[in-house]
């Protein structure tokens, strides 16, 4: 059921199995924009471990020109794990160092706090997705320990009723 409390605002208010039939689409969506979420989860773990190194210690010229190889290099396996959507999303965001020259440890620095700025917020994402989801499913779990024994929630088939198909 779904409530407008005043048709001049853009406030809607869901109510019983519409919120939880959005919560469910909102997640659904979530989990299926991240491909091989481990995958993700590895390479953005590696991705901080490798900025609190790079602030932590001077890079010469050779090991810039190598963290600018595994920046690149750790996008780019980034973009295999999630969805078109996403990967359009971090190709905007990141822009590649150029090839003429080794980046500066502060473009290093900017470029990594960048990324992990960016799987952090994913992250948080999901984590809130899954709340959601945590909530929608204890929601009807509490709605249907209020029925009466032997009553299905309105919209769900009891054991004993078949579908309205045409088959047997």
């Amino acid at each position: 059921m779904t409530i407008n409390p005043d048709d001049d605002d853009n406030v809607e208010i869901l109510t019983g199995d519409a919120a939880q039939e959005a919560a469910a689409d909102d997640d659904k969506a979530l989990t299926d924009l991240i491909e091989q979420p481990a995958k993700v989860m590895r390479i953005g773990t590696m991705i901080k471990q490798l900025l609190e190194e790079v602030r932590a210690a001077p890079l010469d010229e050779a090991s810039r020109s190598k963290l600018a190889q595994i920046h690149s290099s750790s996008i780019r396996e980034l973009e295999e794990g999630l969805a078109p959507e996403l990967r359009e999303e971090l190709e905007r965001l990141t822009l590649p160092f150029s090839d003429e020259s080794v980046p500066s440890e502060a473009e290093l620095r900017i470029a990594q706090a960048q990324l992990v700025g960016w799987l952090e917020g994913l992250f948080h994402g999901i984590q809130t997705a899954l709340f959601a989801q945590q909530m929608a499913a204890r929601a009807q779990l509490e709605q249907m320990r209020q029925l009466p024994p032997g009553m299905v929630p309105p919209g769900q088939r009891g054991p004993g009723h078949p579908g309205t198909g045409q088959y047997l």
